[in-house]
C-alpha cells in the first residue's frame, strides 16, 4: 500500500462540500474592510491531515476556502475554464502553451511565468506525487508571458488536470530546500491563510489585490468540527455561518431555508472482489447485484437526500444520462448457496455503516452468509487495496482529482489501476478505457467514457448504490456560498453575510 494511494483516496472520499472564476459573483470595492465585522465563520468536517500540504488531501481544504488556485478551473459542465491562465493552446501532441493573466501572490510578488513554472516543477518533485500527476511526467518552462508545459506522453486533458486543487500555484517563498510548501501568505486566491491552530482552527484575511476583484467578506474564521451533530448545532445556535457536510440524520434539525442540498459527483458503490473469494465467480457477482435494492438505500438510509445508483457517473454530470449505455456481457446470476463473504466499510461517513447493514440483510435474503466489518478509514484502506475483503462499500468522488471522467475508470477498474479495490482485471474493460484516454475532443471523450462504463458495469464488479447529495448548512444572512458539485470550493469573492 503506497502513500500515493492514501492521498488519492483521502482527497476524494473524506473531503466533502464551481470555482471562483465560474460560480462566484464578483467582489467589488463596496465590501467593507476588516473593521466592519463582515467576517465569515465556517465549520469544516475534516481537519488538516498533512499540515495543509498543497499536494495531498489538504489541497481541497485550501481551494474550497478560496486560498489557492491553479492555472485552470472547472466550469459548470466540467470543462476547463481560465483561472491564473487566461488562455491556452496545444502546440503539438505533447506540448501546451498557457498564457498568464496579470496577478499577484499574497506576499506581494508578481505571478510570473518563471514562478508558475517553478511551482509546477515543485509539484512534479513532491513525494508522494499529487494524485493529479499519478503516472504523468511533465516539465514546465517560462516562455515570454506564458508557461510551456510538455508531457512525457500525449495528454489530451492536460487543461483539466491542471485544475486539480493539488496543483495550486504558490509563490517562490512558499518552498523550502526539502521540497515542502507552505501556503500561509503565499497563494493567489481571494482569501489569505494567516494562521493555523493545528487541527482546531484557522484564520484567513481578505486578499485585497486578488486579480478577480476584492472579496465581499473581510476574512474567514474556520473551525474544524469532526462531529456532524456538533456542526449542525453550531449553525443552529449562530456560532457559525456555514457548516459543511451536514449528516442526513441532522438535516431535519435545520430550518429549511438554511439547508442547501447539492447533487455531487460522488457515488456510493458496492465493490465486489473479482480476483479471489466467492465473487471471483461472475455468476455470484450477478447474484449480488440482483439482490441489491438501491431505492431502499436512497429513500431509507439517505432519507431521500440521494438518488438511486444509475452508473459510475451520477446526475450531477448532466451529460452522462443521455449518453449512458446498457451494460454488456453480464453473466447469468448463480445460486449463492450460503456462500460466506466479508463486507467492509468505514465510519468516517456516518451513512456508510448503515448502508452496509442494509446490504447485509439484502444479500442474506438472497442466500449469502455475510460478516460485516466496519473500521475507521485509515485502518481499512490497505486491506481493501490488497483485496482482503470480498465486498466493500465505497463513497467515491469521480472528478475531484483531475476533473477528467476517464481518470477514475483507469485508476479504479483497470488491471494496473492504483485504486482498484474491486481487483478487476478484464481485457475488454482495459481496452475501452485505453481508447477513451486517447481522445481529446470533450464530447467524444465523454461518449467513450460511457462505453467504458458499460463494459465495467457488465462485469458486475461494481454495483452503483446511490448518488449522494451534499447538505450544506448556510445561515439566513449569508449569500454567495459556492454549492459545488465537484466538491472543490465553498467560498468565493461573492460570499458574504
Amino acid at each position: 500500500m503506497t502513500t500515493v494511494r492514501r492521498r488519492h483516496i483521502l482527497g476524494s472520499l473524506l473531503l466533502a462540500p464551481l470555482l471562483t472564476a465560474c460560480f462566484a459573483s464578483g467582489g467589488g470595492d463596496s465590501a467593507g474592510d476588516a473593521k466592519d465585522g463582515t467576517r465569515l465563520r465556517v465549520a469544516l468536517a475534516f481537519p488538516p491531515a498533512e499540515n495543509l500540504s498543497p499536494y495531498g488531501a489538504d489541497a481541497t481544504i485550501l481551494s474550497r476556502l478560496g486560498v489557492t488556485e491553479g492555472l485552470t478551473a472547472l466550469d459548470a459542465n466540467g470543462a476547463a475554464a481560465p483561472a491564473l491562465a487566461a488562455s491556452w493552446r496545444r502546440e503539438n501532441d505533447r506540448t501546451w502553451l498557457f498564457t498568464l493573466r496579470e496577478a499577484t501572490f499574497q506576499d506581494g510578488s508578481e505571478v510570473t511565468p518563471k514562478a508558475v513554472a517553478a511551482a509546477l516543477t515543485h509539484a512534479t518533485e513532491a513525494k508522494p506525487a499529487p494524485a493529479a500527476l499519478a503516472g504523468v511526467t511533465l516539465t514546465a518552462q517560462a516562455a515570454g508571458t506564458a508557461v510551456r508545459i510538455t508531457t512525457g506522453a500525449p495528454d489530451p486533458v492536460l487543461p483539466l488536470r491542471l485544475s486539480s486543487p493539488s496543483l495550486g500555484v504558490l509563490s517562490p517563498k512558499a518552498y523550502d530546500a526539502k521540497g515542502a510548501a507552505d501556503p500561509v501568505g503565499t497563494a493567489t486566491g481571494p482569501f489569505e491563510l494567516t494562521k493555523v491552530n493545528g487541527s482546531t482552527s484557522a484564520t484567513l484575511a481578505r486578499f485585497d489585490d486578488y486579480w478577480d476583484g476584492r472579496a465581499q467578506a473581510s476574512g474567514v474564521d474556520v473551525r474544524f468540527i469532526a462531529d456532524g451533530t456538533a456542526r449542525a448545532s453550531a449553525l443552529r445556535t449562530g456560532e457559525v455561518d456555514v457548516a459543511e457536510a451536514v449528516p442526513v440524520a441532522q438535516a431535519a434539525t435545520l430550518d429549511k431555508n438554511t439547508r442547501k442540498e447539492t447533487a455531487t459527483t460522488r457515488t456510493t458503490s458496492l465493490l465486489l472482489n473479482a480476483r479471489s473469494g466467492p465473487f471471483k465467480d461472475p455468476g455470484l457477482r450477478a447474484a449480488a447485484r440482483a439482490a441489491v435494492d438501491t431505492s431502499a438505500l436512497a429513500q431509507g438510509v439517505y432519507e431521500g437526500h440521494a438518488d438511486p445508483g444509475a452508473g459510475i457517473y451520477g446526475p450531477a454530470l448532466t451529460w452522462a444520462e443521455g449518453k449512458r449505455q446498457q451494460p454488456a456481457g453480464r453473466a447469468k446470476a448463480g445460486a449463492p448457496n450460503g456462500a460466506r463473504i466479508t463486507l467492509a466499510t468505514y465510519d468516517n461517513r456516518p451513512e456508510l455503516p448503515e448502508v452496509a447493514q442494509v446490504l447485509k440483510q439484502q444479500l442474506e435474503k438472497a442466500g449469502f452468509k455475510v460478516a460485516l466489518e466496519v473500521r475507521e478509514y485509515s485502518r481499512l484502506e490497505s486491506d481493501a487495496l490488497e483485496g482482503k475483503f470480498d465486498a466493500f462499500v465505497l463513497a467515491r468522488n469521480t472528478l475531484v482529482d483531475t476533473g477528467d471522467p476517464v481518470a477514475v475508470l483507469a485508476g479504479d477498474y483497470t488491471c494496473d489501476g492504483g485504486f482498484n479495490i474491486a481487483q478487476l482485471c478484464d481485457k475488454d474493460v482495459d481496452g475501452a478505457v485505453a481508447k477513451a484516454e486517447g481522445i481529446a475532443d470533450t464530447a467524444k471523450r465523454q461518449d467513450a467514457a460511457m462505453t467504458a462504463e458499460a463494459a465495467i458495469l457488465g462485469t458486475d464488479a461494481v454495483v452503483p448504490l446511490v448518488h449522494q447529495r451534499i447538505i450544506t448548512g448556510v445561515g439566513g444572512s449569508v449569500s454567495g456560498v459556492l454549492l459545488d458539485p465537484y466538491e472543490r470550493t465553498l467560498l468565493g469573492t461573492g460570499t458574504r453575510r
